[in-house]
C-alpha cells in the first residue's frame, strides 16, 4: 500500500460513514422548518401592527368621561318660611241709621231774653254735627311688595318615616334566613337595628341610635355584635367632638355630619329623598364614617338607574357604590335605592376582600309606616309627604 494512498477517516463515534450522513439530513430539515416559522411569525406580527394602526378617516370621537362632581357634607337648608297671609280688606263703614223724626214738641211761651244766658254761636253747630266713623287704613304698596326671606343654601333633606323593613339575606348567592331593618324616627331622634342571620355563626346585629341635627342624622352610639362575641361600641361625643371606642383606647375627631357604617345608608337615602335630581351618574359624595375601631372618609359615587329583581318583582333603583378608600382596597359596598318604596334601600351588597358576598334583598315590610309619621324635611314637602309606598308585589311576597 502506497504511503500516499488516501484513506477516509472514520467517525469519532465509531458509526459507519453512511449512518453519519443520514443523521445530518434531519438537522438540515429542522433548520428550514425553524426558518419558515420565524418568517411566518414576522409576517403575522407585521399584519397585526398594520391592522391596529389603520384608523378610518372619520372615526367617531371617543365618549368623554363622566364629569365627577364631589359633594362634601353641608348644613341642612332650613325649611322655607311660610309667607304671611295677605291682610283682609277692611269692610266698608255702614251708613249711620237716620233718626226717626220725633213728634213736634209744643212751642214754649217766649221767655224774656237775658244777656247772661245768650248762647255762644258755635255751640249749636257742634251739637248738630254728625259723628265721624273711623276708616281702616289700606295697606301701603310697600308692604304688599316686600320680598320674603329665602331659605339658606344647603342640603335638602327628608328622613324616611318609621317602619320595619324585611330583606332576604344571601351569602355567596345562596338564600339564607330573612333579615330585618328596624327604623324609627320621631322627627328629633332615630334608632336603627339591622339583624342579619348567618348559619353556624349566629346573627350579626348592628345598632345605631342618636338624634337629628343641622347636618342630618347624628349618631350618638353605634354597636355591632357578630355571632356570640361581645358587642363593640363606638360613642360619638358631641361635647368634646371626639369618637371613642370600646375595642381600642384611641379616639378620633368627630366631624360634622359623621355617620356610622349603617346610619350612612339612611343619611344617603334622606339626601336623595330631599333632592333626587341632584344625584346623577358621576356625582360623588363624601361621608365621614366610623366603624367599631376607626373613622375614615367614604366616597360614594352615583352609578345610575338600574333594574333590580327582588321577591316582589322588578323595580327601578338608583345604584350607588363606594369607591376604594385607599390603594389596594378590595372591600366593596353597593347600595340600590328605589323610588317605588320611598328611596329606601332595595338591595345592599357587601363584597369582602376574600370574595365572600353578603347581600340584603328587599322582601317587603313587616309593618307599614303610620299615616301621620313624623318627617324631617327642608326645602320642599313634596318628597317627604310620601309615606314610603310598598313596592308592587305578588301575594307570595308576604310569605316569610
Amino acid at each position: 500500500m502506497s504511503l500516499f494512498q488516501f484513506r477516509r477517516p472514520r467517525p469519532a463515534s465509531g458509526e459507519p460513514p453512511d449512518a453519519a450522513i443520514e443523521s445530518a439530513a434531519p438537522r438540515r430539515w429542522g433548520r428550514w422548518v425553524l426558518a419558515v416559522l420565524v418568517v411566518a411569525g414576522l409576517h403575522l406580527s407585521a399584519m397585526r401592527w398594520i391592522e391596529h394602526n389603520r384608523q378610518p378617516a372619520n372615526a367617531p370621537p371617543e365618549t368623554p368621561p363622566v364629569q365627577v362632581e364631589l359633594l362634601t357634607p353641608e348644613p341642612i337648608a332650613p325649611p322655607a318660611p311660610t309667607p304671611p297671609a295677605p291682610p283682609k280688606p277692611a269692610a266698608p263703614p255702614k251708613p249711620a241709621a237716620s233718626p226717626k223724626p220725633a213728634a213736634p214738641a209744643p212751642k214754649p211761651s217766649p221767655a224774656p231774653v237775658s244777656s247772661a244766658a245768650t248762647p255762644e254761636p258755635d255751640a249749636p253747630a257742634a251739637a248738630s254735627a254728625p259723628a265721624q266713623m273711623p276708616q281702616a287704613q289700606a295697606p301701603s304698596p310697600a308692604s304688599q311688595t316686600a320680598p320674603q326671606p329665602s331659605a339658606a343654601s344647603g342640603d335638602k333633606f327628608s328622613v324616611p318615616p318609621t317602619g320595619d323593613l324585611r330583606y332576604d339575606t344571601l351569602v355567596n348567592g345562596m338564600m339564607n334566613q330573612t333579615g330585618t331593618i328596624h327604623w324609627s324616627n320621631d322627627g328629633q331622634h332615630y334608632e336603627m337595628i339591622v339583624s342579619i342571620p348567618l348559619p353556624f355563626v349566629g346573627p350579626y346585629v348592628y345598632s345605631s341610635k342618636g338624634h337629628i341635627d343641622g347636618f342630618g342624622i347624628a349618631p350618638e352610639q353605634y354597636s355591632e355584635q357578630r355571632g356570640r362575641r361581645a358587642a363593640d361600641i363606638a360613642i360619638f361625643n358631641r361635647e368634646t367632638k371626639q369618637i371613642v371606642y370600646t375595642k381600642t383606647p384611641q379616639s378620633q375627631p368627630l366631624a360634622d355630619g359623621a355617620q356610622d357604617r349603617f346610619s350612612v345608608v339612611m343619611q344617603l337615602a334622606s339626601l336623595v329623598r330631599g333632592a333626587p335630581d341632584k344625584y346623577k351618574p358621576g356625582v360623588t359624595r363624601q361621608f365621614s364614617v366610623a366603624d367599631n375601631d376607626s373613622n375614615e372618609i367614604w366616597p360614594i359615587e352615583t352609578v345610575g338607574d338600574e333594574t333590580v329583581e327582588a321577591r316582589g318583582g322588578f323595580t327601578t333603583a338608583r345604584h350607588f357604590t363606594r369607591l376604594p378608600r385607599k390603594e389596594g382596597d378590595r372591600r366593596k359596598l353597593d347600595i340600590w335605592l328605589a323610588p317605588s318604596i320611598g328611596w329606601l334601600p332595595v338591595r345592599i351588597l357587601q363584597t369582602e376582600p376574600n370574595g365572600m358576598q353578603i347581600e340584603l334583598l328587599w322582601a317587603g315590610k313587616l309593618a307599614a309606616p303610620p299615616a301621620a309619621a313624623q318627617d324631617v324635611t327642608s326645602g320642599t314637602q313634596a318628597a317627604s309627604d310620601e309615606s314610603a309606598p310598598a313596592m308592587p308585589s305578588t301575594p307570595a311576597a308576604d310569605k316569610p
